[in-house]
């Protein structure tokens, strides 16, 4: 707050009248009058300064290299404006958030040595009323004259303070204190307090801007290179740094530098998103590569190269369209001994980076398995690209599989995005011969090189296929692809039918209880024994999905916590049998248990899948007619 010169004898009336007779005079500045009033009321010591808290020796050392960053700062402004502290006899502090001093500057403060000032706590409850205390209070800067203060000792000079704030927050207070008998330049002592506050607040939001942006560089698969007119390297980020291998400058590494579009940016030519290839010695790199050139003024000073490996860039792209394991191992959940050798197996195989085959009856859990195994392989960070596969032209699987190139532009197929991590086919059986022996070949060899005398791209793929059939048989018979059979073939797991696992019934049925709970943030609910019973009577063809689809049912029709055998509907039910072929609504019922798919529901009806696309069009349920 900048205050108009005020007559010291006045002031100094003004403190003892309050000191010997209690009494505020009118004249008092408010903020300080408060301040006398709660320091009376702590019945501190007023004629000298007092012994205060203070910091041992060992931790002054450590709360000046906790605030090494700032006090190097304020060192330098310092040393800019030296010559008017020793001209007007000035001190100043740099003091912390909790009001202890990190470092004294020129004249001692209250006639005490510089050591003896480091490390204080100079607050209102330590050194009563000061420009200090009534800064950091309100927030504002402050100009104390010296018969204001709380310590008689302090007024034969003037005082003044200013909080530094970042994000409306006080992180700092610089004081300035005179122990000269002469006025002070007010305007001077203001200026040059105003100008070092604004000075500081602007370094520590760049600090804080910096810090944020570097951990941003350090975190993204972006290599950041910040290079000088003379091409040298100012920044570069932890990816840049490897690729430097110890070298100082770009050209001293990349073979191709003179093709790398940085000279160009340092003449002031931008260039965007452009595919280039970095060649060292030892190897090469295929980026999409941004370089920007840096002005101070109208002048290029310096360029931004910002450079993102296209393979890196694809699994980034995997993982923000969500290609990532949903399930862990240990969301399968079992009892038997069939159960627990199947777990045990897959913790295993998932260590290894052989290919899998699993195969099972449909709905026995090979999707959730793929999941877990891929979360428990050290390829769980890359992405999971799960394919269903199906019986479409070739020139459409190509495109799911290999992508599509329009326009020059080339999307990445569903191959690329799984580079480093899983490529999990589902239904396998269901790929077309021809699409088979392509995809074999491109996972064995890879694909041609798009330019002339290029490698063959390569494919890092860990490959999953589940199976509803007996592949081999599909494959001596010349119905699916023998070389992606054998590609496959590394392991086998055979997914056990629930049938096979009576006794896990009851534990998957109440997992699923619970999922549905969380899932939806409803209370729990639990089976009765008569329920439980009902569960284990049932055969169930269509596997852990048809009983999945049965126990949420149950979950939504059941209002209190406990799901009695009334609740549930079984799909063998003989009444849904007779009715479903008259009743739309038991149709549903019996569509929705088996999770929409036409085969589980053909089983749990006994009818043929061309009976039921005539239901399903009957009831305008299903693939929608072209």
């Amino acid at each position: 707050m900048i205050r108009e010169r005020r007559n010291k004898d006045k002031l100094a009336s003004y403190y003892r009248k309050f000191m010997e007779e209690g009494i505020v005079d009118p004249n008092v500045h408010p903020w300080v009058a408060e301040s006398w009033q709660r320091c009376r009321a702590m019945h501190l010591p007023h004629e000298t300064m007092p012994k205060i808290n203070k910091l041992s020796r060992e931790e002054i050392i450590a709360h000046q290299k906790t605030h090494e960053f700032i006090v190097k700062y304020v060192d330098g402004l310092y040393e800019q404006s030296k010559q008017h502290f020793n001209i007007h006899n000035l001190s100043m502090l740099l003091i912390d958030e909790n009001g202890y001093v990190i470092k004294n500057y020129a004249m001692p403060f209250f006639q005490r040595i510089i050591e003896d000032i480091q490390g204080m706590r100079v607050l209102e409850e330590d050194v009563g009323t000061s420009s200090i205390s009534v800064a950091r209070e309100h927030n504002v800067p402050f100009l104390m004259f010296g018969p204001e203060m709380w310590i008689k000792d302090s007024h034969s000079g003037d005082a003044c303070s200013a909080p530094i704030c970042v994000n409306g927050k006080i992180r700092y207070i610089i004081s300035f204190f005179s122990l000269d008998q002469n006025d002070l330049p007010y305007d001077l002592l203001l200026s040059l307090l105003m100008t070092m506050k604004y000075s500081i607040e602007q370094h520590l939001n760049m600090l804080e801007a910096w810090s944020i942006n570097r951990i941003m560089m350090e975190q993204l698969p972006v290599t950041v290179y910040w290079l000088g007119k003379d091409g040298s390297v100012k920044y570069c980020n932890e990816n840049g740094r490897k690729r430097l291998e110890g070298h100082e400058r770009l050209e001293d590494v990349f073979l191709n530098y003179e093709h790398i579009p940085i000279k160009k940016a340092l003449h002031g030519v931008a260039t965007q998103r452009r595919e280039i290839t970095w060649i060292t010695q030892d190897r090469t790199f295929e980026d999409i590569t941004t370089v920007m050139p840096i002005k101070v003024g109208s002048e290029v000073e310096s360029a931004l190269v910002l450079s993102m490996s296209i393979e890196d860039l694809k699994t980034t792209i995997a993982h923000a369209t969500g290609y990532s394991s949903r399930y862990s191992l240990y969301s399968m959940v079992g009892e038997t001994s069939e159960f627990l050798a199947l777990q045990h197996k897959a913790s295993r195989v998932a260590r290894t980076d052989h290919n899998i085959l699993l195969q099972g009856e449909p709905g026995t859990g090979k999707q959730r398995l793929a999941h877990g195994i891929h979360q428990a392989s050290p390829r769980a960070a890359a992405p999971l690209i799960a394919v269903k596969c199906h019986n479409a032209s070739l020139a459409e699987l190509e495109a799911e599989f290999f992508g599509t190139n329009e326009d020059g532009q080339q999307s990445a197929g569903k191959l690329e995005l799984a580079i480093g991590g899983t490529l999990f086919l589902d239904e396998v059986e269901k790929l077309p011969l021809e699409m088979g022996d392509k995809l074999a070949d491109a996972l064995t060899h890879g694909l041609p090189a798009t330019e002339k005398g290029g490698k063959p791209r390569m494919f890092d793929v860990r490959v999953i296929a589940a199976c509803d059939s007996n592949l081999k048989r599909l494959a001596d018979k010349g119905l699916f692809s023998r070389n992606l059979y054998e590609l496959v073939l590394d392991t086998t797991m055979r997914v056990p039918p629930l049938r096979e696992r009576v006794k896990d019934i009851e534990v998957i049925a109440s997992h699923i209880l619970v999922e549905m709970s969380a899932q939806h943030n409803l209370p729990q609910k639990r089976l009765s024994p008569e329920a439980v019973s009902l569960l284990l009577s049932c055969s169930w063809p269509g596997n852990i999905k048809q009983l999945q689809g049965v126990i949420e049912q149950a979950f939504f029709h059941t209002p209190g916590s406990i799901i009695e055998a009334e609740n549930i509907k079984l799909p063998g039910d003989k009444t849904l049998e007779r009715s479903w072929k008259y009743d739309k609504e038991a149709f549903i019922a019996a569509w929705k248990s088996a999770g929409g798919n036409i085969s589980k529901l053909a089983t749990m009806l006994d009818v043929s899948r061309v009976t039921l696309y005539r239901y399903l069009k009957k009831y305008g349920l299903g693939p929608k007619a072209k």
